[in-house]
C-alpha cells in the first residue's frame, strides 16, 4: 500500500512537472523582440525560414540552458540540504554562487586568458573557497541557523569584493552587471555544449550516491555503524554539488532560490528516497527557472530582467516560510553578545572617542590624495569635501544608533537594519519613488525609503509577533527580506536604464556628491530621532531581563517594543535616503561599544553612535584616497571591514 501510494505521488509529480515544463517551454520560445504566435511556432519551426533560424540560434539555446541550469541548481540544493541537515541550504544561501561569481569577475580583470580557457575551473575555485569558509565557520554541528547566517555573511563578503572590482574596472566588467544578477541569454549553443556534459556527469554521480545518502540521513553514527565510509560520502557529495553549481555559474551567472524551492516542493508532494528526490528536483528546478524567465519577460517585454532577480522575488516568500518553520522547530532562547565584566568609565571613553573623531574628521577634511599633502583651504575643500565628511559622520551615528535599538528590542546580537532587511527594502522603496516620479527632487526620497522600510517592519511584526521576536526567527526572516529587497532594486535598475556604475554606487552606498543640504537634513533627522532613542534606553535595559520581569516592573512591553522598532526603522531609513544602502555599521559599532561599556543602553547608545560616525568617516576616507582619483563607495569599504569581524563573532558564538 505504501509503495503504491509513493508510485502514485511520483507519477503525479513527474506528469505534472513535464506538462507544466512543456507549456512553459512553448511560451518561452514565443517570447522576444521577433514576434510570432505559438501556432506559427508549431507550424514554421520545421521548415527553413525566419522562425526556424530564430528558434535554433537564439531561443532554443536559452531554453536548453534554463532546463540544464535549473535542474543542476535544484539537485545541488537537495544534496546540500542532506549534507548540512539544513532545510535552508542551497548553493545560493551557502555563498557558493557568490564565491564562484567573484572568481569569474576577478579572472576577467586580472587573468582574462585564464577565464577564456578555463571558465569552469575559475568558478569552481571560488565555489570551493566559499563552501570551505562556510563549513569551517559553521562548526562540526552544522547548526541550521548558524549555517544559514554564515552563508549569508560569506555571500555578502564576496558580493562586496565583486562590487568593488566592478566599480574599479568598469570598462573590463561593463557587460557583467546583467549576467551577475543571473541571466539565461545565449547567443549560440556554446554555453549548453560546455555545461551540459559537466552537469550531466555530476547528476549521474549524485544519483549513484542516492543509497549511501539514504543511510547517511539516518545520522552519521548510525551510518558508520552500518559500515559506511561517512567521510568519503560527504566529501564526494560536497564535491559533486559544488561542481554542478560552479558549472551553472560559469554559464548563466549566480541564480539563487531554485536550489531552495525545488527540493522542498518535491518533498511536500510526498516524494521520498534520495534517488526519487534528485530526479524530481531536477525536473521541478528546470520548470521553476523556465517559469521565472517567462514571467520576467512578461513583466518587461522590451527589456531583459535578470532571471536571478525573478527567482529571488518568487523564492523570498518561500524562504520566509522555511525560516519561520525552522525557527519554530528549534525554539532557542534569546541571546545577547557578552559585554565586558569591567566596563570603562564614561568620563574616560567619551573624551577619547570625541578626540579620535575630531582628529579623523580633520584629516579626512584636509587630506588631498592627488597631491599627497594637506589642503586646509579652498572653495573645493569647503564645497565638496567638508560636507561629505560631515555627512559620513552623521550617517554613521544614525546607523549605529539604529543597530543598538534593533539589538536591544529584538534581543538579537545579529540584528541590524541591513541584516533584517530594513536597509534593502528602504533602498527599494526609494528606487520605486525615483522611477515613478523621475522629476522628483532628491529631498523626497526619504518618503519612498520609509515606505519600503515600514514594509519590512510589517513583515517582521506579522511573522515574529506571536513568537515573541525569537532571535533566530528574526535573523532568518531578515535574510528573506534582504534577498527580496535586493531583487527589487536590481529590477528597478534595469527598468530605469541606470548606468552600471551609478547602479553599483547606489547598491553599495556612498557619500560621494553629498553637499551641505545633506548635512542639514542629516543633522535635523538625527536631532529629532535621537531624543526618543535616548528616552527608550531605560526601557531597553528592562527588556534585558525578559518580558516577564519587565512587565512585573510595570513596563508595557508591547508598546516599548513597538516604539523602539519604529524609532530604529525611522533612523535607518533616514540614513538610507541620504547615502544609499550601507550595512554593517549598525552591527559592528554596538558590538565594539558593548565590550567597552557593558549592557546598559544609555552609555551603549552614546558610545555606539560615536564609534559608528568614526567608522564611516574612516571607511569614506579609505575609499576616497586608496586609489585616487577613483572612488570606492564607503558601503563597500565598510562591508570589507565588517564582514570578517562578523564572521569572527559567529565563530565565537556558541
Amino acid at each position: 500500500m505504501v509503495m503504491a501510494s509513493l508510485s502514485k505521488k511520483s507519477f503525479v509529480s513527474l506528469t505534472g512537472g513535464f506538462f507544466l515544463l512543456i507549456v512553459l517551454s512553448v511560451i518561452h520560445l514565443t517570447q522576444g523582440q521577433a514576434q510570432y504566435t505559438s501556432q506559427e511556432l508549431l507550424e514554421q519551426v520545421w521548415v527553413p525560414g525566419r522562425v526556424q533560424d530564430i528558434v535554433l540560434s537564439l531561443r532554443l539555446p536559452r531554453l536548453a540552458i534554463g532546463i540544464v541550469a535549473g535542474g543542476a541548481l535544484a539537485v545541488s540544493g537537495a544534496a546540500l540540504q542532506t549534507l548540512t541537515r539544513n532545510p535552508l541550504a542551497s548553493a545560493g544561501t551557502l555563498g557558493i554562487n557568490s564565491g564562484a561569481f567573484f572568481f569569474v569577475v576577478a579572472s576577467m580583470i586580472f587573468f582574462p586568458g585564464v577565464l577564456g580557457a578555463y571558465p569552469f575551473l575559475t568558478s569552481l575555485c571560488g565555489a570551493v573557497l566559499a563552501a570551505t569558509l562556510v563549513v569551517f565557520l559553521s562548526g562540526k554541528q552544522m547548526n541550521p541557523v548558524r549555517v544559514a547566517l554564515t552563508g549569508m555573511i560569506v555571500s555578502l563578503f564576496f558580493a562586496s569584493l565583486t562590487g568593488a572590482l566592478q566599480l574599479l574596472f568598469e570598462n573590463q566588467t561593463n557587460g557583467l552587471f546583467l549576467w551577475g544578477a543571473g541571466t539565461l541569454v545565449q547567443m549560440n549553443w556554446n554555453g549548453v555544449l560546455f555545461s551540459a556534459p559537466i552537469i550531466g556527469a555530476g547528476f549521474i554521480g549524485i544519483l549513484l550516491l542516492s543509497k549511501p545518502l539514504n543511510t547517511f540521513s539516518l545520522g552519521e553514527d548510525i551510518a558508520a555503524s552500518l559500515g559506511q565510509r561517512v567521510l568519503a560520502v560527504k566529501l564526494t557529495t560536497w564535491g559533486l554539488a559544488i561542481v554542478m553549481a560552479a558549472a551553472t555559474v560559469s554559464v548563466v551567472g549566480p541564480i539563487g532560490f531554485v536550489g531552495l524551492m525545488a527540493p522542498h516542493i518535491v518533498k511536500m508532494m510526498g516524494i521520498k528516497g534520495h534517488f526519487q528526490i534528485f530526479v524530481h528536483s531536477f525536473l521541478w528546478g528546470a520548470t521553476l527557472l523556465i517559469g521565472a524567465d517567462v514571467l520576467g519577460r512578461m513583466v518587461q517585454p522590451a527589456q531583459e530582467i535578470p532571471v536571478g532577480a525573478m527567482t529571488a522575488l518568487l523564492g523570498s516568500p518561500w524562504l520566509l516560510y522555511l525560516a519561520w518553520k525552522t525557527a519554530k522547530a528549534l525554539k532557542q532562547g534569546d541571546r545577547q553578545m557578552g559585554g565586558t565584566r569591567a566596563p570603562m568609565r564614561m568620563k574616560v571613553i567619551i573624551p577619547i572617542l570625541v578626540a579620535s573623531s575630531a582628529v579623523v574628521i580633520l584629516i579626512a577634511y584636509s587630506y588631498n590624495a592627488l597631491s599627497g599633502g594637506f589642503d586646509w583651504s579652498g572653495s573645493a575643500v569647503w564645497t565638496f569635501r567638508a560636507p561629505r565628511v560631515m555627512t559620513a559622520f552623521l550617517v554613521g551615528v544614525m546607523l549605529a544608533v539604529a543597530g543598538v535599538l534593533f539589538q536591544g528590542v529584538l534581543r538579537n546580537p545579529l540584528a541590524d537594519a541591513s541584516v533584517i532587511g530594513v536597509t534593502s527594502m528602504g533602498g527599494a522603496g526609494a528606487m520605486l519613488l525615483l522611477i515613478m516620479f523621475p522629476a522628483l527632487p532628491p529631498k523626497y526620497l526619504p518618503i519612498g525609503a520609509m515606505i519600503g522600510a515600514m514594509t519590512a517592519l510589517a513583515i517582521i511584526l506579522f511573522t515574529a509577533w506571536k513568537n515573541n521576536f525569537q532571535p533566530i526567527l528574526v535573523a532568518l526572516i531578515g535574510i528573506a527580506i534582504s534577498a527580496f529587497g535586493s531583487a527589487v532594486i536590481q529590477i528597478f535598475v534595469v527598468k530605469a536604464n541606470l548606468s552600471v556604475a551609478s547602479a553599483l554606487v547606489w547598491l553599495s552606498g556612498s557619500t560621494y556628491g553629498n553637499g551641505w543640504g545633506s548635512v542639514q537634513m542629516a543633522s535635523l533627522l538625527l536631532f529629532i530621532l535621537l531624543v526618543p532613542a535616548l528616552y527608550l534606553t531605560r526601557n531597553l535595559d528592562g527588556l534585558l531581563f525578559g518580558d516577564d520581569v519587565a512587565q512585573g516592573l510595570g513596563m508595557n512591553v508591547r508598546y516599548v517594543r513597538l516604539g523602539a522598532l519604529f524609532t530604529a526603522v525611522a533612523v535607518s531609513t533616514a540614513a538610507v535616503s541620504i547615502v544609499g544602502t550601507i550595512g554593517f555599521i549598525g552591527l559592528v559599532a554596538p558590538h565594539i561599544a558593548r565590550r567597552l561599556t557593558g549592557y546598559k543602553h544609555f552609555p551603549l547608545l552614546l558610545v555606539s553612535g560615536l564609534l559608528g560616525g568614526l567608522l564611516l568617516v574612516v571607511a569614506d576616507f579609505i575609499g576616497r584616497v586608496v586609489i585616487a582619483p577613483k572612488d570606492i563607495p564607503s558601503g563597500l569599504v565598510v562591508a570589507l571591514i565588517g564582514t570578517p569581524y562578523l564572521l569572527y563573532l559567529l565563530r565565537k558564538m556558541k
